[in-house]
């Protein structure tokens, strides 16, 4: 496997760090308000109970997604370090340009079978 030499490494570097500081933001202000709801004295019903229930469960659906999206991107900013950063996982083909643009963190490239 050969280091691409049409990518702007630094670029897309610039960029999964931006998304690093993001996320990690997002995961301390969902992991914020998850602290609220567990200490929320203002619980009166069942009704209520119910509600912080499933906000609850939505809060831990999106921790669950951005802590593997900041995994996934981690693991893109080690492939730029170790050169294997925009070749596909899979088929060791180049991932297109277009696609890292809209996805930096694209494992592989898209397939699409008749």
């Amino acid at each position: 496997m050969e280091k691409r030499n049409d990518l702007d490494f630094d670029e897309f570097e610039k960029i999964l760090k931006e998304n690093v500081v993001q996320i990690e933001r997002n995961i301390a202000h969902i992991k914020s308000e998850l602290d609220s709801l567990c200490n929320n004295d203002d619980i009166n019903d069942v009704e209520d109970l119910s509600s912080l229930g499933s906000i609850s469960k939505k809060d831990n659906t999106i921790l669950h997604q951005q802590e593997n999206e900041l995994k996934e991107t981690i693991h893109a900013l080690a492939k730029i370090r170790n050169g294997t950063f925009g070749i596909c996982e899979k088929s060791a083909d180049p991932i297109p340009v277009e696609r890292l643009r809209v996805n930096p963190i694209a494992r592989c490239k898209v397939i699409i079978e008749d």
